[in-house]
């Protein structure tokens, strides 16, 4: 067990809760129970808004789940650590991420897989798994979790295996923002289309994911990155991340692939699909070279869509993948990313468009819900 000052007792915080669908949040004093077995409570320091944090606020297309915690992009330290906790200690800086490493399961014990059988990520629970129930409490009444991280509360408990230990110099402030979207696009990528440098790379979707996995592109040594999104005011800030050409589908009159095997002469060496349209994912497939040309799909698709292509497109040497949290394993490989940060080969405060504390957290909302900006982050102090 940990040492800190409140360990083994209940912690009165601020949470930031949401009531029902769609109302704004309501900061409220909450308790925080002292972690379980395997289990370790962190204090927030910052979180980010990502856009599944505002999908499944809005309560669109799964069993809702009233009151919860949101919250899944954060930075941290961990204030107290529960039984057969052995590789944190109070005092770590941490990442807490949505999906999990158990390193016990067949998936984590393959060098090819991140989906852990035990933490992948569950949207639909919203109590821990230890002993089936909630850390966070109001006059005794339950308050649910959200993909085991519920960030968006000063305190919070998360499993073991969902919190990445990182390097204690790393500004939490920025690399907070590595718990969700940087790093699938970013992974998608590098570890998954990995593009030889020199390649022609398109990205279709301009928002924070596919502007990291166009940041990957670029680390990569691309020669052409080409955007493609049906927003052309994205094109001008795209830049900024590499993208050196940029393809408006609505602008041209024939499928966005043939456009983009015209301008690469038979297509591009990599794609990667960060928009969830099944017309885009068809379109990232069909516009990547015969011969050896990959696709990498990143998006996350409605749930009656069904891919279509004609068998000629594969057995013509193309290849189409799939990626979650862009291959990373959460406790082994986000470290490395974080340290990609310090280095200086990796940006991250070209994705940061906007900063505002806690207390004025449906801020943050506001501002995606009218596309602006790319991620917001709310300083847990104000």
């Amino acid at each position: 067990m940990s040492s800190s000052s409140t360990a083994g007792q209940v912690i009165r915080c601020r949470a930031a809760v949401a009531w029902e669908a769609g109302k704004p949040l309501v900061i409220e004093e909450v308790e925080v129970a002292p972690p379980q077995a395997l289990e370790v409570r962190l204090k927030i320091l910052f979180t980010s808004l990502c856009h599944t944090d505002v999908y499944f606020w809005e309560a669109k297309g799964q069993t809702p789940l009233f009151p919860r915690i949101f919250g899944h992009e954060a930075g941290g330290i961990v204030e107290s650590v529960g039984e057969g906790v052995t590789d944190l200690k109070p005092g770590d800086h941490v990442l807490p991420v949505f999906t999990g490493e158990c390193k016990e399961c067949q998936h984590c014990k393959s060098e090819e897989s991140n989906m852990c059988d035990l933490l992948r990520i569950n949207t639909d629970r919203g109590i821990m798994l230890n002993d089936g129930k909630t850390r966070f409490s109001i006059n005794g009444k339950p308050i649910y979790h959200f993909v085991g991280t519920s960030t968006f509360s000063e305190y919070t408990v998360v499993h073991v295996g969902c919190v990445a230990k990182i390097n204690p110099a790393a500004p939490l402030d920025k690399v907070c923002v590595l718990s969700c979207g940087i790093s699938t696009g970013l992974g998608a990528t590098l570890n998954v289309a990995k593009p030889k440098k020199g390649s022609t790379v398109a990205i279709f979707g301009l928002g924070a994911v596919g502007l990291a996995a166009a940041e990957g592109a670029r680390i990569a040594g691309a020669s052409r990155i080409i955007g493609v999104d049906l927003n052309s005011n994205r094109f001008h800030e795209a830049k900024k991340f590499g993208i050196t050409e940029f393809v408006n589908p609505k602008d041209h009159d024939k499928p966005v692939q043939e456009v983009i095997a015209d301008m690469t002469g038979g297509g591009v060496d990599r794609s990667v699909e960060c928009t969830g349209s099944i017309n885009a994912m068809i379109s990232a497939f069909e516009c990547v070279h015969d011969g050896w040309g990959v696709a990498v799909l990143v998006g996350v698709p409605n749930k009656d869509d069904a891919f279509k292509t004609h068998p000629m497109n594969v057995l013509n040497e193309r290849t189409l993948k799939g990626t979650f949290f862009g291959n990373y394993k959460p406790r082994t490989d986000l470290p490395a990313v974080v340290e990609k940060y310090m280095s200086k080969e990796l940006e991250l405060e070209k994705f940061i468009t906007h900063e505002v504390p806690f207390s004025e957290i449906n801020k943050a909302f506001e501002y995606m819900l009218k596309g602006d900006g790319l991620r917001c982050i709310i300083r847990m102090d104000g």
